[in-house]
Protein backbone atom coordinates (compact mmCIF):
# COMPACT_ATOMS: atom_id res chain seq x y z
CA UNK A 1 0.00 0.00 0.00
CA UNK A 2 1.23 3.50 -0.82
CA UNK A 3 2.70 5.53 2.02
CA UNK A 4 0.15 8.28 2.57
CA UNK A 5 2.82 10.46 4.11
CA UNK A 6 5.10 10.55 1.07
CA UNK A 7 5.25 14.34 1.15
CA UNK A 8 7.28 16.29 -1.34
CA UNK A 9 10.75 17.13 -0.01
CA UNK A 10 11.02 19.96 2.52
CA UNK A 11 7.27 20.71 2.29
CA UNK A 12 6.93 19.86 5.97
CA UNK A 13 9.01 17.79 8.33
CA UNK A 14 8.51 14.06 8.14
CA UNK A 15 8.49 13.98 11.92
CA UNK A 16 5.43 16.23 11.98
CA UNK A 17 3.77 14.27 9.19
CA UNK A 18 4.15 11.07 11.20
CA UNK A 19 1.84 12.49 13.88
CA UNK A 20 -1.12 11.94 11.56
CA UNK A 21 -2.95 8.65 11.01
CA UNK A 22 -5.59 7.80 8.40
CA UNK A 23 -9.23 7.56 9.50
CA UNK A 24 -12.53 7.05 7.71
CA UNK A 25 -15.08 9.73 7.00
CA UNK A 26 -13.55 11.93 4.32
CA UNK A 27 -14.87 15.48 4.32
CA UNK A 28 -17.12 14.92 7.35
CA UNK A 29 -14.50 13.27 9.56
CA UNK A 30 -13.76 16.60 11.30
CA UNK A 31 -16.19 17.41 14.11
CA UNK A 32 -19.21 19.53 13.19
CA UNK A 33 -19.01 19.24 9.41
CA UNK A 34 -22.00 17.89 7.49
CA UNK A 35 -22.39 16.88 3.88
CA UNK A 36 -24.87 15.29 1.51
CA UNK A 37 -24.99 13.88 -1.98
CA UNK A 38 -28.12 12.99 -3.95
CA UNK A 39 -29.38 12.16 -7.42
CA UNK A 40 -31.32 15.25 -8.45
CA UNK A 41 -31.65 14.36 -12.14
CA UNK A 42 -29.06 16.76 -13.54
CA UNK A 43 -27.29 13.90 -15.34
CA UNK A 44 -28.98 11.73 -17.95
CA UNK A 45 -27.05 8.78 -16.54
CA UNK A 46 -29.12 8.82 -13.37
CA UNK A 47 -26.00 8.92 -11.22
CA UNK A 48 -25.61 11.18 -8.16
CA UNK A 49 -25.12 14.76 -9.28
CA UNK A 50 -25.73 17.23 -6.45
CA UNK A 51 -23.66 17.70 -3.27
CA UNK A 52 -23.65 20.04 -0.30
CA UNK A 53 -21.14 20.86 2.44
CA UNK A 54 -22.09 22.73 5.60
CA UNK A 55 -19.36 23.93 7.97
CA UNK A 56 -19.98 24.73 11.65
CA UNK A 57 -20.76 28.22 12.86
CA UNK A 58 -17.66 30.39 13.06
CA UNK A 59 -15.90 28.62 10.19
CA UNK A 60 -13.28 30.39 8.10
CA UNK A 61 -12.87 29.58 4.43
CA UNK A 62 -10.27 30.30 1.80
CA UNK A 63 -10.25 29.40 -1.87
CA UNK A 64 -7.94 29.14 -4.84
CA UNK A 65 -9.33 29.30 -8.34
CA UNK A 66 -8.44 28.87 -11.99
CA UNK A 67 -6.34 31.60 -13.57
CA UNK A 68 -7.93 30.94 -16.97
CA UNK A 69 -9.48 34.00 -18.62
CA UNK A 70 -12.33 31.73 -19.71
CA UNK A 71 -13.96 30.64 -16.48
CA UNK A 72 -17.39 29.83 -15.15
CA UNK A 73 -19.40 32.54 -13.39
CA UNK A 74 -19.47 30.45 -10.22
CA UNK A 75 -15.69 30.84 -9.91
CA UNK A 76 -15.91 34.63 -9.86
CA UNK A 77 -18.93 34.48 -7.56
CA UNK A 78 -17.04 32.34 -5.03
CA UNK A 79 -14.02 34.65 -5.07
CA UNK A 80 -16.21 37.73 -4.70
CA UNK A 81 -18.19 36.29 -1.79
CA UNK A 82 -15.09 35.16 0.07
CA UNK A 83 -13.90 38.76 -0.08
CA UNK A 84 -17.30 40.11 0.92
CA UNK A 85 -17.66 37.83 3.96
CA UNK A 86 -13.98 38.17 4.94
CA UNK A 87 -13.47 34.42 4.71
CA UNK A 88 -16.49 33.51 6.85
CA UNK A 89 -18.28 31.30 4.30
CA UNK A 90 -20.00 28.22 5.67
CA UNK A 91 -21.52 26.27 2.80
CA UNK A 92 -20.88 25.18 -0.76
CA UNK A 93 -23.25 23.64 -3.29
CA UNK A 94 -21.72 21.46 -6.01
CA UNK A 95 -23.53 20.31 -9.14
CA UNK A 96 -22.08 17.89 -11.68
CA UNK A 97 -23.15 17.42 -15.27
CA UNK A 98 -23.08 21.04 -16.39
CA UNK A 99 -20.06 23.33 -16.06
CA UNK A 100 -22.25 26.42 -16.51
CA UNK A 101 -19.24 28.07 -18.15
CA UNK A 102 -19.50 30.21 -21.30
CA UNK A 103 -23.27 30.56 -20.77
CA UNK A 104 -23.37 34.38 -20.76
CA UNK A 105 -25.25 36.38 -18.16
CA UNK A 106 -27.44 33.38 -17.42
CA UNK A 107 -24.56 31.57 -15.74
CA UNK A 108 -24.17 34.25 -13.09
CA UNK A 109 -27.91 34.84 -12.65
CA UNK A 110 -28.54 31.12 -12.14
CA UNK A 111 -25.70 30.83 -9.63
CA UNK A 112 -26.99 33.79 -7.64
CA UNK A 113 -30.56 32.48 -7.75
CA UNK A 114 -29.81 29.00 -6.49
CA UNK A 115 -27.41 30.15 -3.75
CA UNK A 116 -30.06 32.57 -2.48
CA UNK A 117 -32.60 29.75 -2.41
CA UNK A 118 -30.13 27.54 -0.52
CA UNK A 119 -29.21 30.35 1.89
CA UNK A 120 -32.88 30.74 2.77
CA UNK A 121 -33.16 27.04 3.57
CA UNK A 122 -29.97 27.02 5.64
CA UNK A 123 -30.83 30.36 7.29
CA UNK A 124 -27.48 31.83 6.31
CA UNK A 125 -26.48 35.16 4.72
CA UNK A 126 -26.21 34.54 0.99
CA UNK A 127 -22.57 35.76 1.07
CA UNK A 128 -21.72 32.67 3.14
CA UNK A 129 -23.07 30.27 0.50
CA UNK A 130 -20.78 29.31 -2.40
CA UNK A 131 -21.36 27.25 -5.53
CA UNK A 132 -19.15 25.10 -7.77
CA UNK A 133 -20.13 23.44 -11.03
CA UNK A 134 -18.50 20.75 -13.15
CA UNK A 135 -19.42 19.09 -16.43
CA UNK A 136 -19.75 20.08 -20.07
CA UNK A 137 -18.70 23.63 -20.96
CA UNK A 138 -21.38 25.77 -22.61
CA UNK A 139 -24.25 23.91 -20.98
CA UNK A 140 -26.35 25.81 -18.40
CA UNK A 141 -27.77 24.11 -15.33
CA UNK A 142 -31.42 23.03 -15.67
CA UNK A 143 -32.69 25.29 -12.92
CA UNK A 144 -36.05 23.62 -12.38
CA UNK A 145 -34.28 20.35 -11.57
CA UNK A 146 -31.62 22.05 -9.43
CA UNK A 147 -34.09 24.05 -7.37
CA UNK A 148 -36.31 21.01 -6.86
CA UNK A 149 -33.30 19.14 -5.51
CA UNK A 150 -32.48 21.62 -2.75
CA UNK A 151 -35.03 20.44 -0.18
CA UNK A 152 -34.06 16.73 -0.36
CA UNK A 153 -30.40 17.75 -0.40
CA UNK A 154 -30.69 19.80 2.79
CA UNK A 155 -32.72 17.03 4.43
CA UNK A 156 -29.93 14.58 3.59
CA UNK A 157 -27.25 16.60 5.41
CA UNK A 158 -25.41 14.34 7.83
CA UNK A 159 -22.16 14.19 9.75
CA UNK A 160 -21.62 10.89 7.94
CA UNK A 161 -22.44 12.21 4.47
CA UNK A 162 -18.90 12.62 3.16
CA UNK A 163 -18.96 9.55 0.95
CA UNK A 164 -22.27 10.52 -0.67
CA UNK A 165 -20.95 14.01 -1.40
CA UNK A 166 -17.72 12.60 -2.87
CA UNK A 167 -19.73 10.42 -5.23
CA UNK A 168 -22.08 13.20 -6.33
CA UNK A 169 -19.36 15.52 -7.68
CA UNK A 170 -17.84 13.05 -10.16
CA UNK A 171 -17.97 13.32 -13.96
CA UNK A 172 -15.62 11.05 -15.94
CA UNK A 173 -13.91 9.92 -12.73
CA UNK A 174 -13.77 6.18 -12.22
CA UNK A 175 -13.35 6.33 -8.44
CA UNK A 176 -14.36 8.57 -5.55
CA UNK A 177 -11.55 10.61 -4.02
CA UNK A 178 -11.79 11.23 -0.29
CA UNK A 179 -9.34 11.03 2.58
CA UNK A 180 -9.03 12.00 6.25
CA UNK A 181 -6.36 12.12 8.96
CA UNK A 182 -6.32 12.50 12.72
CA UNK A 183 -3.68 13.63 15.24
CA UNK A 184 -3.35 14.63 18.87
CA UNK A 185 -2.30 18.27 19.01
CA UNK A 186 -2.23 20.32 22.18
CA UNK A 187 -3.87 17.56 24.18
CA UNK A 188 -6.88 17.19 21.91
CA UNK A 189 -7.90 15.37 18.78
CA UNK A 190 -7.70 17.29 15.52
CA UNK A 191 -9.06 15.97 12.22
CA UNK A 192 -8.60 16.99 8.61
CA UNK A 193 -10.76 15.66 5.78
CA UNK A 194 -11.11 16.20 2.07
CA UNK A 195 -12.66 15.20 -1.20
CA UNK A 196 -11.90 16.01 -4.82
CA UNK A 197 -12.93 15.21 -8.34
CA UNK A 198 -10.95 15.23 -11.55
CA UNK A 199 -9.86 12.85 -14.28
CA UNK A 200 -9.46 14.81 -17.51
CA UNK A 201 -8.73 18.47 -18.30
CA UNK A 202 -6.16 18.33 -15.51
CA UNK A 203 -3.33 20.86 -15.45
CA UNK A 204 -4.25 23.23 -12.61
CA UNK A 205 -2.90 26.74 -12.36
CA UNK A 206 -4.28 27.47 -8.90
CA UNK A 207 -5.65 24.37 -7.22
CA UNK A 208 -7.45 21.58 -9.00
CA UNK A 209 -10.67 20.74 -10.74
CA UNK A 210 -12.90 20.65 -7.69
CA UNK A 211 -11.35 20.09 -4.27
CA UNK A 212 -12.58 20.59 -0.72
CA UNK A 213 -10.76 20.45 2.63
CA UNK A 214 -12.21 20.55 6.15
CA UNK A 215 -10.54 20.91 9.54
CA UNK A 216 -11.97 21.04 13.06
CA UNK A 217 -9.26 23.31 14.51
CA UNK A 218 -9.80 27.05 14.76
CA UNK A 219 -7.30 29.06 12.69
CA UNK A 220 -7.25 32.76 11.84
CA UNK A 221 -8.25 33.68 8.32
CA UNK A 222 -4.79 35.05 7.47
CA UNK A 223 -2.95 32.01 8.81
CA UNK A 224 -5.36 29.64 7.06
CA UNK A 225 -5.01 31.41 3.72
CA UNK A 226 -1.22 31.32 3.87
CA UNK A 227 -1.21 27.67 4.91
CA UNK A 228 -3.61 26.57 2.17
CA UNK A 229 -1.64 28.44 -0.51
CA UNK A 230 1.57 26.66 0.45
CA UNK A 231 -0.22 23.32 0.52
CA UNK A 232 -1.85 23.89 -2.89
CA UNK A 233 1.49 24.69 -4.51
CA UNK A 234 2.91 21.34 -3.33
CA UNK A 235 -0.16 19.24 -4.14
CA UNK A 236 -2.87 20.26 -6.56
CA UNK A 237 -0.61 22.61 -8.49
CA UNK A 238 1.92 19.78 -8.86
CA UNK A 239 -0.25 17.43 -10.95
CA UNK A 240 -1.03 17.15 -14.63
CA UNK A 241 -2.93 14.65 -16.76
CA UNK A 242 -3.33 16.24 -20.17
CA UNK A 243 -2.06 19.81 -20.02
CA UNK A 244 -5.54 21.37 -20.12
CA UNK A 245 -6.61 23.78 -17.39
CA UNK A 246 -10.34 23.76 -16.65
CA UNK A 247 -12.74 26.71 -16.72
CA UNK A 248 -14.06 25.67 -13.30
CA UNK A 249 -10.97 24.76 -11.24
CA UNK A 250 -11.73 25.56 -7.60
CA UNK A 251 -10.47 24.53 -4.20
CA UNK A 252 -12.25 25.55 -1.01
CA UNK A 253 -10.83 24.89 2.45
CA UNK A 254 -12.83 25.29 5.68
CA UNK A 255 -11.60 25.40 9.27
CA UNK A 256 -13.84 25.60 12.33
CA UNK A 257 -13.41 24.66 15.95
CA UNK A 258 -11.57 25.45 19.14
CA UNK A 259 -8.60 27.71 18.34
CA UNK A 260 -5.33 25.85 17.88
CA UNK A 261 -2.30 27.26 19.66
CA UNK A 262 0.33 28.79 17.40
CA UNK A 263 2.99 26.21 18.19
CA UNK A 264 0.85 23.50 16.58
CA UNK A 265 0.20 25.26 13.27
CA UNK A 266 3.22 23.65 11.61
CA UNK A 267 1.95 20.20 12.57
CA UNK A 268 -1.49 21.15 11.28
CA UNK A 269 0.02 22.14 7.95
CA UNK A 270 1.77 18.78 7.77
CA UNK A 271 -1.58 17.03 8.06
CA UNK A 272 -3.21 19.36 5.56
CA UNK A 273 -0.35 18.70 3.13
CA UNK A 274 -0.76 14.94 3.52
CA UNK A 275 -4.49 15.08 2.80
CA UNK A 276 -4.05 17.42 -0.17
CA UNK A 277 -1.24 15.38 -1.72
CA UNK A 278 -3.21 12.17 -1.30
CA UNK A 279 -6.18 13.71 -3.12
CA UNK A 280 -3.98 15.25 -5.81
CA UNK A 281 -2.27 11.92 -6.50
CA UNK A 282 -5.66 10.23 -6.63
CA UNK A 283 -6.67 12.62 -9.41
CA UNK A 284 -3.48 11.94 -11.38
CA UNK A 285 -3.84 8.19 -10.82
CA UNK A 286 -7.44 8.35 -12.10
CA UNK A 287 -6.47 10.29 -15.23
CA UNK A 288 -8.63 9.42 -18.21
CA UNK A 289 -7.31 6.22 -19.74
CA UNK A 290 -4.43 6.01 -17.25
CA UNK A 291 -2.96 2.72 -16.05
CA UNK A 292 -0.35 4.01 -13.56
CA UNK A 293 0.74 6.98 -11.49
CA UNK A 294 3.85 8.88 -12.60
CA UNK A 295 5.91 10.55 -9.86
CA UNK A 296 8.81 12.83 -10.76
CA UNK A 297 11.25 14.20 -8.19
CA UNK A 298 13.71 16.93 -9.17
CA UNK A 299 16.66 18.05 -7.04
CA UNK A 300 19.63 20.36 -7.28
CA UNK A 301 18.18 23.57 -8.72
CA UNK A 302 18.27 26.99 -7.11
CA UNK A 303 14.76 26.97 -5.65
CA UNK A 304 11.78 24.76 -4.93
CA UNK A 305 9.51 26.56 -7.40
CA UNK A 306 11.96 25.91 -10.23
CA UNK A 307 12.27 22.25 -9.24
CA UNK A 308 8.50 21.82 -9.26
CA UNK A 309 8.35 23.49 -12.68
CA UNK A 310 10.81 20.97 -14.15
CA UNK A 311 9.01 18.08 -12.49
CA UNK A 312 5.61 19.04 -13.85
CA UNK A 313 7.04 19.68 -17.32
CA UNK A 314 8.34 16.09 -17.35
CA UNK A 315 5.02 14.75 -16.04
CA UNK A 316 3.15 16.67 -18.72
CA UNK A 317 5.27 15.56 -21.67
CA UNK A 318 3.23 13.47 -24.07
CA UNK A 319 6.40 11.71 -25.18
CA UNK A 320 7.33 10.78 -21.61
CA UNK A 321 3.76 9.70 -20.85
CA UNK A 322 3.51 7.47 -23.94
CA UNK A 323 6.93 5.95 -23.25
CA UNK A 324 5.78 5.04 -19.74
CA UNK A 325 2.60 3.49 -21.12
CA UNK A 326 4.67 1.49 -23.59
CA UNK A 327 7.16 0.54 -20.86
CA UNK A 328 9.96 1.97 -22.96
CA UNK A 329 12.91 3.31 -20.90
CA UNK A 330 13.53 6.04 -23.48
CA UNK A 331 15.25 8.36 -21.02
CA UNK A 332 16.12 10.95 -23.65
CA UNK A 333 12.53 12.14 -23.57
CA UNK A 334 12.83 12.86 -19.84
CA UNK A 335 15.93 15.07 -20.05
CA UNK A 336 14.60 16.76 -23.20
CA UNK A 337 11.42 17.73 -21.34
CA UNK A 338 13.49 19.05 -18.43
CA UNK A 339 15.48 21.17 -20.83
CA UNK A 340 12.41 23.03 -22.09
CA UNK A 341 10.96 23.81 -18.66
CA UNK A 342 12.43 27.31 -18.72
CA UNK A 343 14.64 26.66 -15.70
CA UNK A 344 18.43 27.04 -16.15
CA UNK A 345 20.69 24.16 -15.12
CA UNK A 346 23.95 22.58 -16.26
CA UNK A 347 23.27 19.58 -18.57
CA UNK A 348 26.70 18.24 -17.64
CA UNK A 349 25.55 17.80 -14.04
CA UNK A 350 22.47 15.73 -14.80
CA UNK A 351 21.88 12.39 -13.06
CA UNK A 352 18.75 10.35 -13.74
CA UNK A 353 17.02 7.34 -12.21
CA UNK A 354 14.02 5.31 -13.33
CA UNK A 355 12.91 3.53 -10.19
CA UNK A 356 16.04 1.72 -8.93
CA UNK A 357 17.81 1.98 -12.30
CA UNK A 358 20.33 4.80 -12.78
CA UNK A 359 20.37 5.89 -16.43
CA UNK A 360 22.66 8.97 -16.41
CA UNK A 361 25.47 10.49 -14.39
CA UNK A 362 27.36 13.77 -14.95
CA UNK A 363 25.26 14.40 -18.05
CA UNK A 364 26.26 11.16 -19.77
CA UNK A 365 24.43 7.88 -20.30
CA UNK A 366 25.26 4.88 -18.15
CA UNK A 367 25.01 1.25 -19.18
CA UNK A 368 21.85 -0.24 -17.66
CA UNK A 369 19.67 -3.33 -18.00
CA UNK A 370 17.08 -2.11 -20.48
CA UNK A 371 14.88 -5.19 -20.08
CA UNK A 372 14.87 -4.84 -16.30
CA UNK A 373 14.00 -1.14 -16.55
CA UNK A 374 11.17 -1.96 -18.93
CA UNK A 375 9.95 -4.68 -16.57
CA UNK A 376 9.95 -2.15 -13.72
CA UNK A 377 7.42 -0.05 -15.66
CA UNK A 378 5.47 -3.02 -17.00
CA UNK A 379 4.74 -4.32 -13.50
CA UNK A 380 3.17 -0.99 -12.60
CA UNK A 381 1.31 -0.40 -15.85
CA UNK A 382 -0.34 -3.83 -15.92
CA UNK A 383 -0.91 -3.99 -12.16
CA UNK A 384 1.21 -7.08 -11.51
CA UNK A 385 3.21 -5.18 -8.87
CA UNK A 386 0.35 -5.20 -6.42
CA UNK A 387 1.83 -3.07 -3.65
CA UNK A 388 2.14 0.08 -5.77
CA UNK A 389 1.33 1.38 -9.25
CA UNK A 390 3.77 4.30 -9.20
CA UNK A 391 6.49 4.76 -11.82
CA UNK A 392 9.15 6.90 -10.14
CA UNK A 393 11.58 9.20 -11.93
CA UNK A 394 14.32 11.07 -10.07
CA UNK A 395 16.33 13.81 -11.74
CA UNK A 396 19.29 15.62 -10.15
CA UNK A 397 20.48 18.67 -12.10
CA UNK A 398 23.08 20.22 -9.81
CA UNK A 399 23.92 20.88 -6.17
CA UNK A 400 21.36 23.60 -5.44
CA UNK A 401 19.03 23.39 -2.45
CA UNK A 402 15.81 23.46 -4.45
CA UNK A 403 13.74 20.31 -4.80
CA UNK A 404 10.21 19.49 -5.86
CA UNK A 405 7.86 16.75 -6.88
CA UNK A 406 5.04 16.41 -9.40
CA UNK A 407 2.56 13.69 -10.32
CA UNK A 408 0.95 12.64 -13.55
CA UNK A 409 -0.01 9.46 -15.39
CA UNK A 410 0.71 7.57 -18.57
CA UNK A 411 -1.04 8.38 -21.84
CA UNK A 412 -2.98 5.58 -23.50
CA UNK A 413 -5.23 5.30 -26.55
CA UNK A 414 -8.17 5.23 -24.14
CA UNK A 415 -7.67 8.93 -23.44
CA UNK A 416 -8.42 9.66 -27.09
CA UNK A 417 -11.41 7.31 -27.10
CA UNK A 418 -12.90 8.94 -23.99
CA UNK A 419 -12.50 12.51 -25.25
CA UNK A 420 -13.08 12.13 -28.98
CA UNK A 421 -16.85 11.84 -28.64
CA UNK A 422 -17.37 13.42 -25.21
CA UNK A 423 -20.57 15.30 -26.18
CA UNK A 424 -21.73 13.17 -29.11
Amino acid sequence: MEDVFSLSPKAVSFELASLWRPISGGLTAPFGFQAAGITAGLKESGKPDLALLLAPEGAVCTGTFTTSLVRAACVDLCAERLRACAGKARSVLINSGQANACTGDRGLLDSVRVTQALADRLELPVEQVLICSTGVIGVPIPMDILLAGLDPLVEALSDEGGAEAAGAILTTDLVEKQFALEAELGGRRVRIGGMAKGSGMIHPEMATMLGYLSCDAGVSVDAWQAMVKRVVDRSFNAITVDGDTSTNDSLLAFAAGEPLELQYLEALEAGLMAVAQQLAKAIARDGEGATCLLEVQVEGVGGDVEACCIARTICGSSLVKTAVHGCDPNWGRIVAAAGRAGVPFDPAAVALWLGPHQLMEFGEPLPFDRLAASRYMQERVDGSYLSDDTVQIRLVVGNGSGDGMAWGCDLSDQYVRINADYTT
